[in-house]
């Protein structure tokens, strides 16, 4: 393990050293889990309690955070503790080793070209007219199929497939099992049967996007699906044909987004979110968790929930309202009852 001083991170980081600026660690670890070997962060003000409490060495702190009890720990101030925190975990922590050279178990098509500087990873298949940028991670088992393209500094984990002519930017990681450019979901009905619908489209993938684990990509029936630049996506993420999604928009797990919708930039989606077909989402708008997106969304800055999705402070008032519905229940019946029994004394 590396054993990095407090002067190191600072540089590298570019924040503030509070106390000895030799102070060593040569690990990582939760605020409330860590020992004096251990770098930590502080970012959210409701855990500013575990800072007195926490055994840690090292700590990375907001630039205008002011304790109100004594801290052991060297501190680190920065403008984006959490940011400076993964800088770190990145640079000396990373548990992915680079690797480099082909493995003979690999199948590469004569007319495929892979950048310098690239691993391909056993039984790695990697068809016709492939072009591979360099420095890329192909790990085992990937298969990416004729006339793709793929930028610099990819990385690839195990079972990923990419489908024919997909065209993917610099530095995009796919976790496991994720699926690029498979058939759009297109069958036409013709006399009580289901006709498929060729899907002859490609996907376009810009630079520096994440796919969880298991994300499915549908090519589009023509034209392109797109993701556009910085977007992240958790696992098992479905990705419909003829859809774009803007740039920076993260998604959480078990979203799925149906055919030829338009999501705007810097979207938030929540777990299991669901977004209908055809619609349009407008930039700058979040979505809660298992959110039913119906309709087209105008307008930005808007958080909602619900299904179908509404405003978050009128879905948390409905949800507060049929909390009561069993109370309304009981003292309509009971006013049944007390009006019957007036009405049966007046006869």
């Amino acid at each position: 393990m590396p054993q990095l001083s407090a002067e190191q991170i600072a540089k590298t980081t570019g924040g503030e050293i509070i106390g000895d600026q030799n102070k060593t660690i040569s690990s990582v670890a939760k605020l409330d889990e860590a020992t004096s070997e251990d770098l930590a962060f502080f970012a959210n003000p409701k855990y500013e309690n575990q800072v007195y409490d926490s055994k840690c060495g090292i700590l990375f702190v907001p630039d205008n955070f002011k304790a109100s009890q004594e801290i052991t720990a060297t501190l680190i101030a920065h403008e984006n503790p959490y940011f400076a925190f993964c800088t770190i975990l990145s640079i000396y922590f990373n548990p992915n080793v680079k690797k480099q050279g082909i493995h003979p178990t690999a199948v590469v098509h004569p007319t495929a070209r892979v950048g310098e500087g690239s691993y391909i990873g056993p039984f790695v298949h990697i068809d016709e007219n492939v072009i591979i940028g360099k420095n890329a991670q192909i790990h085992e088992r990937v298969s990416i199929a004729n006339d793709t393209t793929i930028g610099d500094a990819a990385t690839l984990f195990p079972g990923v497939v990419i489908y024919s002519k997909t065209h993917i930017g610099n530095r995009f990681t796919a976790h496991a099992g994720s699926i690029i450019g498979s058939d759009g979901f297109g069958f036409a009905p013709v006399n009580g049967e289901y006709q498929k619908i060729p899907q002859v489209g490609i996907v376009k993938i810009e630079d520096d996007v994440e796919l969880g684990a298991n994300c499915c990509i549908d090519r589009a029936t023509m034209g392109e699906t797109v993701i556009r630049k910085g977007t992240k996506l958790d696992n098992l993420v479905q990705i419909a044909h003829n859809v774009e999604i803007g740039e920076h928009t993260v998604m959480a797990s078990q979203c799925g987004v149906a055919g030829s919708t338009k999501i705007g930039h810097h979207s938030v989606f929540g777990g299991q979110a669901g977004v209908a077909g055809h619609i349009t989402v407008d930039p700058f708008n979040s979505f809660g968790g298992q959110a039913g997106i119906t309709k087209s969304i105008k307008g930005s800055h808007r958080k909602m929930s619900g299904t179908p999705a509404m405003d978050l402070n009128s879905y948390l008032r409905g949800v507060a309202g049929s909390q009561k519905v069993s109370d309304l229940f009981k003292e309509i019946n009971q006013l049944k009852k007390e009006i019957n029994a007036l009405k049966n004394s007046n006869e």
